[in-house]
């Protein structure tokens, strides 16, 4: 076998290099492979020269000179020049430098001298030099020495444990010296030599040997050890893969787990063959052996496989022939064999049976009547032998085989083929003038002999006896069976007469019954003997009117004379007649002889050949009759008894003394013959069979007393006949088994055979698996467990069994089967089955009877067993008491697996239901009547005890709705039947649920950018967009396709539409984008797409009609379109209006969701002229916040008012319909506008504000025109609703404006360009106390990778920027990073309502750096062009010069506003002055200021409303602790307003200056005057007096004061002693203790100071300030505010003492025991 070796030369470890002592470096590879091949000079052309690449010398010593030659040849074809450098060391010496002038064509050699030193390798080079360029030639010297050729690895083929598999490799003598080696290698590897001796370049082949033991990798190195010292070494990786072995036996049948391979059957004495297949399906090789199990002794084998071992190959099979040649006639054989590999685990059982079928011969007739014939005549009849058999049968008639009988049949024996038949004729010469009857046996190998009467009569001119007819056979037997044919006929026709006898119906005699008793009568058992017994008992059996003895005559010893006695057992006197040839050579003397009753005569039989050197074989026929019958007058047919013919067997020879006899050429079918272990008379046939061409005779000389009979005895057999010997046997139990019986041919001891016959009595034997014990696994009361149990026949006869139990266990064991037949050698296995009815432990003792199938009624044997069960009531449970299938898809199916536990030890058989329960909003009247959405896998099944299933569950679901499904389960017994009542089992609930959207952010872009979230959030409709979207769809859209529908449609189940305004800008400014933010809030994947116009073939507008057929995509887009989102995952959409053409225009865009809704989303945008004032009105109608009833100071609400123009608009409300609601109303203002006209700056919001003060609990309605300067008027319809506190209850509702369920939720990831995130987008104080702060804190967050980015709060610009507070309000957050932001309402005035959008401003820090770069270049540029003139020449023309520079540098930077202002645009249509156009047209030649760059905005959403103190204390009694007020800033509302500076104030420019001025002269001044250093360095150094007085004082013994003394005055208690309010200084009582009125006053001091307004407003400060930098610290991870608190143990605490080492006092009082010090007095 090759194996996969990759051939490296290993180098050896011994070479050396110069400098090495004694470590042994190796030479590279192609070094060792040149040596190897010796001293090859290889050539190479370097610039036109032809010469050796390197000159190498290899056989050298030290001390001696060795020169070659390097040829250096000119190929080019001019004259070349060559300058060399000699080499470097003194070994290699050559010429001296000179200069080598090659010709075209010519060589020069250059000797080089060798002269080594000592025996180590040498390396150097010659250097040669031309014109164009440099090249060297390698001078190498090396010593020789040891080298081996191995491979690297040696990968040997996969292998099965405990096998062997092999690979050869070849080693190679790389070096000039013979080299000796020696392999080391460790199991389970082995090479083979391991040793051995290489000449200069020889090779030799190694078989490496692998033989695992384990299943393993195995990778072992193989070390090679050689040279004359071995100090080399060469390593070889071993590489080899073992596996486990497994082989099947493949065969049609299967019994269990065994194969079976079943022949049939097979006819008696044919051989047939069959196969079986060894599949190996492992990958390795697998060696198997074939074995034959254990089979009771004596037992013929029939059965032959040649196959004992082999190896079956890696996914193949092997064919193995099993012969099967059976020799017993209707038995079924049986035998095992066991196919094992070595090293495997498992033994395959292959099991071979067989029956054996023979011939089945009848005879036509049984009766054959010859009539009466005349004497000297014969006759011939004719009888079918017929063959129904598959078997071929041997017959033979048992008659004289020389055919001199009275009846002779042609031919006497022969073959009978299968399903065939023979015509036997049957000749009858009668030689005597009597009756003549014979009952002629017909012997059949492997069959009972058959019989054929054969009957006939002859008469003479003197003698006619009686004529004998069947009818006087038919008669003869019943009369044999009565005990009558002792009697002569005479007798028997006296007694008729006398009517001692009477004639039955069919002419029989029948004794009187008064006369049976005396008269001796046979059982007719014994008169219808067996074939076999009747034809081995012959004419002596019961019942013989005559015997001979003996019956069988040997002339073999000279003697030519022998008598033979005669007996008559009957009570008449009979006539003998021994019928004899004329020419025979045997006689019988005297022939005829009358014999009185029962008396015995002898006759001699004379033996007389008529030539010597023969032999001879006959029988000998003797007719006995009644003397009476011998004239047919004196015979009366009712009497007739037919003669009686007995047989005599002689045989001889007339072989002379000294001459040899003839050699016999005999086949004996069966030597060996083995009798049935059976106590009982038992038959066997033996075939004895002439081969040769001469005849035969044969001899059986059984010892007296054997338990064997053989009949016949002796006799001569023809050439090519045979004889068919029938031997019986009766075994004893105190008899050897074995018998020996010789078999003499010819009449010679030299030819003699043995017939051993093995005869023996055996009880029959059954063994039973497992020692006969049955042990069922614990069984559920009800359920059934089954075993496969073994009983095997140990005996040689097949068998007969039947189990049998007790009443009491029937009902719960049964077998399977429970009787039947077990052939010999044969393991039946039986099903048991346990079936318990009660919880207890059973103990079982069937018992099993059998005996011998072949002797019915003999003594049955019974073999007990020991079953024992464990019966226990089970119960299963589910894994999960509840199964959440979660949200599941509408009209879509859910999987999933229930898993059933049992606990129990005994497996259960269950059945499950399932109850379902459906809970919906609003309860449909169909919901009970639904189908069951829940399906199970399986409703029945069995769970194995102690084991997990698995049951698969499917939901489909048909509603919006929370589904429950209980499942029950019943146990059910074996035959299906329930055991129990339904037991709950786990509970299953779903809800049906459709894909669900939810725009959860809006964020503008563009022109839109300046506009608010809650703004967004009102134009485009999203509060009603997610209304929408959460409802159910129609039917029809539910259980559609889940895709995008292939109908270009627009759906007819689409009556929601909705506005999606994209706001208003000039004409050419910016697209107005808005990216909504999208998230999937169910748990369903939702696939969603916007189909446009153009998608569902909606007829456009004219505008759109009569454009580009692309201008609904250049107006209105939305990218994506269409998306999928998985359950919690976000998606941006942005929605884009492009500002190209001017007008309203409107797009009617669908929104359609996988499974759910359909929504029509009208798009309208707006584009005004640059010169025209527009206010954009996000809504026509405005509702006010819900205000009760008799308020007395309502809040202020406010309207706004978005100028989406590029001017200035001014608005003014019609107070019209106000001024009418108030009188309506008694004069009550019910609606005040507080600014009815303004101004609104482009991109600004102005703010109407607004007092809603209902008169009555309803709602109010009135419809407003603002009117716009030079603009349109726009009609607003106003709500508002009053209510009636006092019928609402405990809790009126007073929200806020706008949902909150609707504010935006955090953005979890950036968008595409986006600097930093704010963690919060709306912050919702709620209702607040005026004069009460409320802080929020939110967190600021760079998203930016690459950027550091600045921030800045714009609070400027608000309504309420004195209320509203941010901390930090800018700085800058590097990459990652995030600051903290606190915000702080402080709500002042009367109840307001707060919607503010505060702005923060985020800018890349390099991009301030670039601008501010930029600027100070174009600063720096414009004060040299200041300082700098120009003198133009005339006709000259005067460079470009930057122009604007100076107006541009005095220009401040524009303020920031809150909306961005849009430059105009000017029409196109309107033509520039002269002036303008010449500037655009030097425009590129001028430096302009450098423009700011544009700075991202977020908007933070704050909504907030305050309420005045008693309404907070009267509606929201429980929430009013929770804020702080602050005393120190209570004033009236009207004083609050009055105090505020307005929001549009500012100082003027000359006062700011002098303001200016002023502070940074006293500034100055102070940092250059060290007095003032000196004492900020002292007030670090001196106490803080306010914090001291807040210190606790520890009284040691503090006292009540006396009565006299007057109770200490409330307020502060000053040194003066006066008792003022705060403020005042106070002197102390002159009548009082200094010690005790100082503590007093310390205390009161404590008291005062703790009711002042200011300490509360410094302790809220303080607590905040600590809550905002734990939250600070928690952020930055510094401190989890999750983790579990540690607790600390402290060291206990003891008193101190002065003295050292004293024990502390044990007895100190419990209030003492806590404190260490106490101050002192």
């Amino acid at each position: 076998m090759l194996a996969e070796i990759s051939l490296n030369p290993l180098k050896s470890d011994t070479f050396q290099k110069a400098d090495c002592t004694k470590h042994e470096l190796g030479a590279s590879l192609p070094q060792l492979a040149e040596l190897g091949r010796g001293a090859v000079s290889h050539r190479g052309c370097f610039l036109g020269v032809e010469t050796q690449k390197q000159l190498i010398w290899e056989s050298w010593e030290p001390g001696r000179e060795v020169t070659k030659s390097l040829t250096l040849k000119n190929i080019h074809s001019k004259l070349q020049k060559l300058h060399f450098k000699p080499p470097i060391s003194g070994v290699f010496i050559t010429l001296f430098p000179k200069t080598i002038v090659l010709s075209p064509g010519t060589s020069f050699s250059l000797p080089v001298t060798f002269r080594p030193l000592e025996k180590r390798e040498y390396s150097d080079s010659i250097e040669f030099r031309s014109r164009a360029g440099t090249f060297r030639v390698s001078l190498r010297a090396a010593p020789p020495r040891h080298a081996l050729e191995v491979p690297d690895t040696v990968l040997l083929p996969p292998c099965a444990v405990q096998d062997t598999s092999r690979v050869t490799f070849v080693i190679r003598n790389a070096s000039k010296l013979q080299t000796s080696f020696t392999w080391e290698v460790e199991a389970p590897f082995r090479l083979s030599p391991m040793n051995d001796v290489l000449a200069p370049g020889e090779e030799c082949s190694v078989t490496v040997y692998f033989r695992p033991q384990q299943a393993l990798v195995y990778q072992e190195e193989a070390r090679c050890v050689y040279g004359d010292l071995e100090e080399s070494r060469a390593t070889v990786l071993l590489r080899g893969l073992s596996k486990y072995p497994h082989l099947q036996v493949c065969t049609p049948q299967k019994e269990g787990e065994w194969s079976v391979l079943d022949f049939g059957s097979v006819s008696v004495g044919k051989t047939k063959e069959k196969y079986f297949d060894i599949f190996n399906p492992c990958q390795v090789s697998a060696p198997f052996r074939l074995s034959m199990l254990h089979r009771p002794a004596l037992l013929e084998e029939v059965f032959q496989c040649d196959v004992r071992e082999g190896r079956v190959e890696p996914r193949a099979s092997l064919k193995v022939p099993v012969r099967f040649s059976p020799q017993t006639v209707d038995c079924t054989s049986v035998d095992y064999y066991s196919v094992t590999c070595s090293g495997g685990v498992s033994k395959t059982i292959l099991k071979v049976t067989g029956t054996c079928v023979g011939p089945l011969v009848t005879l036509e007739v049984t009766v054959l009547d010859f009539g009466c014939l005349e004497l000297g005549t014969e006759a011939v009849r004719t009888v079918t032998l017929s063959n129904c058999g598959l078997a071929e049968a041997r017959f033979q008639f048992d008659v004289d085989p020389g055919g001199h009988g009275v009846f002779g049949p042609e031919p006497p024996c022969g073959i009978l083929p299968p399903r065939g038949s023979l015509t036997i004729r049957v000749r009858f010469r009668p030689r005597l003038p009597i009756a003549h009857y014979r009952r002629v046996a017909c012997l059949v190998l492997h069959r009972d002999p058959l019989f054929l009467d054969l009957i006939g009569t002859c008469h003479s001119e003197q003698l006619k006896p009686a004529i004998l007819k069947p009818r006087h056979l038919r008669l003869y037997w019943l009369h044999l069976a009565r005990g009558l044919t002792c009697y002569p006929p005479d007798v028997l026709s006296t007694m008729l007469e006398e009517n001692k006898l009477q004639l039955d119906q069919e002419g029989a005699l029948l004794l009187p019954e008064d006369l049976q008793v005396k008269t001796p009568v046979l059982d007719p058992t014994q008169v219808q003997r067996a074939p076999a017994e009747e034809y081995l008992q012959g004419s002596s059996g019961v019942g013989s009117a005559v015997t001979v003895d003996p019956p069988e005559l040997l002339f073999h010893r000279g003697s030519r004379s022998l008598s033979v006695s005669v007996t008559n057992r009957t009570k008449g006197t009979l006539s003998l007649a021994w019928t004899m040839a004329p020419d025979w050579a045997f006689s019988v003397e005297p022939a005829s002889r009358d014999l009185a009753p029962l008396k015995s005569t002898a006759f001699r039989v004379v033996y007389a050949p008529p030539k010597d050197n023969t032999l001879h074989g006959a029988q000998l026929e003797c007719f006995a009759f009644y003397k009476v019958l011998r004239n047919h007058h004196q015979a009366d047919d009712r009497t007739l008894c037919p003669p009686c013919c007995v047989t005599l067997r002689v045989s001889g020879h007339s072989f002379q003394p000294g001459c040899e006899h003839f050699t016999p050429r005999v086949i004996l079918q069966r030597p060996l013959v083995v009798f049935p272990p059976l106590a009982e008379t038992c038959y066997q046939m033996v075939l004895l069979q002439n081969a040769g061409d001469l005849p035969l005779t044969f001899r059986l000389d059984p010892d007296e007393g054997l338990p064997v009979s053989v009949r016949p005895t002796t006799g001569l057999v023809a050439p090519g006949a045979h004889q068919i010997l029938m031997l019986r046997s009766t075994p004893e139990a105190d008899r050897p088994r074995e018998h020996a019986l010789p078999l003499w041919f010819n009449g010679t001891s030299k030819h003699t055979q043995v017939l051993t016959v093995l005869s023996s009595t055996e009880r029959p034997q059954v063994s039973l698996e497992s020692d006969g014990g049955l042990f069922f696994q614990p069984t559920a009361v009800g359920s059934c467990s089954i075993r496969s149990w073994r009983i095997r026949n140990e005996s040689r006869v097949p068998l007969s069994f039947h189990w049998s139990a007790r009443d009491s266990e029937d009902s719960s064991l049964s077998v399977d089967p429970e009787d039947g037949v077990l052939q010999p050698n044969e393991s039946l296995a039986q099903v048991w089955s346990f079936t318990p009815l009660a919880e207890s432990l059973y103990t079982l003792k069937p018992s099993l009877m059998f005996w011998p199938t072949q002797s019915p009624g003999c003594r049955k044997s019974r073999l007990s067993v020991r079953v024992m069960g464990f019966a226990t009531q089970g119960s299963i449970q589910a894994e999960c008491p509840v199964l959440d299938l979660g949200e599941v898809l509408v009209g879509g199916c859910q999987s999933c697996d229930l898993p059933l536990l049992n606990h129990g030890p005994c497996a259960l058989r269950f059945s499950l239901d399932v109850q379902q329960s459906i809970m919906v909003p609003v309860q449909p009247q169909d919901a009970p009547d639904d189908p069951i959405a829940l399906k199970l896998e399986r409703l029945e099944g069995t769970i194995a005890a102690r084991c997990r299933m698995l049951i698969r569950c499917t939901a489909r679901l048909t509603r919006r709705a929370s589904y429950c499904w209980s499942i029950r389960y019943q146990i059910v017994n074996w035959h299906g039947s329930v055991m129990s009542e339904p037991q709950a089992l786990c509970r299953v609930q779903g809800r049906g649920s459709y894909p669900t959207l939810e725009v959860v952010d809006a964020e503008g872009c563009g022109a839109a950018e300046g506009l608010g979230r809650m703004q967004l959030w009102s134009m485009l409709s999203l509060s009603g967009l997610n209304a929408y979207l959460c409802q159910d769809p129609s039917l029809e859209l539910a259980l559609g396709p889940g895709g995008h529908s292939p109908r270009r449609r627009l759906s007819g189940f689409t009556p929601v539409m909705l506005d999606f305004d994209l706001c208003a800008a000039p004409l050419g400014s910016e697209p107005s984008s808005v990216t909504l933010t999208l998230e999937n809030t169910g748990n369903i994947t939702a696939e969603w797409c916007f189909l446009f116009p153009e998608d569902q073939k909606v007829k456009l507008e004219y505008w759109a009609e009569t454009s580009d057929p692309s201008s609904a995509e250049q107006l209105f887009s939305v990218a994506p379109r269409a998306g999928k989102l998985h359950p919690g995952q976000q998606g941006a959409v942005q929605l884009i209006y492009r500002h190209d053409l001017m007008g309203r225009f409107g797009l009617p865009v669908l929104l359609k969701v996988s499974h759910g809704r359909q929504i029509l989303l009208n798009f309208t945008g707006v584009t005004v002229a640059c010169d025209q004032p527009y206010v954009h009105f996000t809504s026509s109608k405005h509702n006010f916040a819900p205000v009760a009833i008799g308020e007395f100071d309502p809040p202020r609400q406010t309207c706004d008012l978005y100028n989406a123009g590029a001017v200035p608009a001014t608005y003014r409300v019609d107070i019209t319909p106000l001024q009418q609601l108030t009188a309506d109303n008694f004069g009550h203002p019910v609606l005040q506008c507080l600014n009815p006209s303004g101004e609104v700056q482009p991109g600004l919001v102005a703010s109407l504000l607004w007092i809603f003060s209902p008169l009555e609990a309803k709602t109010y309605s009135v419809d407003v025109s603002i009117h716009i300067l030079e603009g349109d008027s726009t009609l607003v319809t106003l709500q508002g609703c009053g209510f009636d506190a006092r019928t609402l209850g405990d809790s009126p509702p007073l929200w806020l404006q706008g949902d909150q369920a609707d504010v935006p939720r955090p953005q979890r990831e950036p968008l595409p360009g986006q600097l930093a995130v704010l963690s919060l987008k709306q912050l919702s104080l709620g209702d607040v106390p005026i004069c009460s702060r409320t802080t929020r804190i939110f967190f600021l967050m760079n998203v930016s990778s690459t950027d550091t980015v600045l921030y800045s709060w714009n609070l400027a610009q608000q309504a309420h920027c004195s209320e509203v507070q941010i901390h930090p309000e800018d700085g800058a957050l590097a990459v990652g990073e995030s600051v903290l932001c606190t915000l702080t309402l402080q709500a002042v005035g009367g109840p307001c309502i707060y919607t503010l959008d505060l702005i923060c401003q985020v800018t890349a820090e390099g991009a301030v750096v670039q601008y501010e770069r930029e600027l100070q270049q174009w600063e720096q540029e414009g004060e040299r062009q200041r300082d700098e003139f120009i003198i133009t020449e005339s006709g000259v023309q005067p460079p470009a010069i930057l122009q604007g520079c100076d107006t541009a540098v005095q220009n401040a930077d524009p303020p920031v506003r809150r909306y961005k202002t849009l430059p105009p645009i000017p029409s196109a249509r309107s033509r520039l002055p002269r002036a303008e156009r010449r500037a655009l047209r030097n425009a590129p030649r001028v430096w302009r200021r450098p423009e700011p760059p544009r700075a991202a905005l977020l908007h933070l959403g704050v909504t907030a409303r305050s309420h005045s103190l008693p309404d907070v204390q009267r509606n929201f009694p429980c929430r009013f602790h929770t804020h702080y007020i602050q005393s120190s800033s209570k004033r009236s509302g009207a004083e609050a307003c009055e105090s505020r500076p307005p929001l549009t104030d500012s100082p003027l420019s000359s006062e700011r200056d002098v303001v200016t001025h002023v502070l940074t002269c006293i500034i100055r001044s102070l940092l250059e005057d060290p007095l003032f250093h000196q004492s900020l360095v002292e007030s670090f150094n001196e106490p803080v007096p306010y914090f001291s007085q807040l210190r606790t004082m520890q009284l040691q013994h503090p006292r009540p004061p006396p009565p006299s003394e007057p109770p200490p005055p409330n307020g502060p208690v000053r040194p003066g002693g006066s008792v003022q309010g705060p403020g005042f200084s106070m002197e102390p009582q002159a009548h009082l203790p200094v010690s005790e009125t100082q503590q007093d006053r310390d205390l009161q001091i404590q008291e005062i100071i703790r009711r002042l307004p200011e300490f509360h407003d410094l302790t809220e400060d303080v607590l905040l300030n600590t809550l905002q930098n734990l939250m600070k610290e928690a952020y930055h991870g510094e401190w989890i505010l999750t983790a579990r608190p540690r607790a600390i143990a402290l060291p206990p605490t003891t008193g101190r003492r002065s003295g050292a080492g004293r024990e502390p006092d044990n007895k100190t009082r419990p209030d003492q025991q806590g404190s260490t010090s106490s101050p002192p007095p």
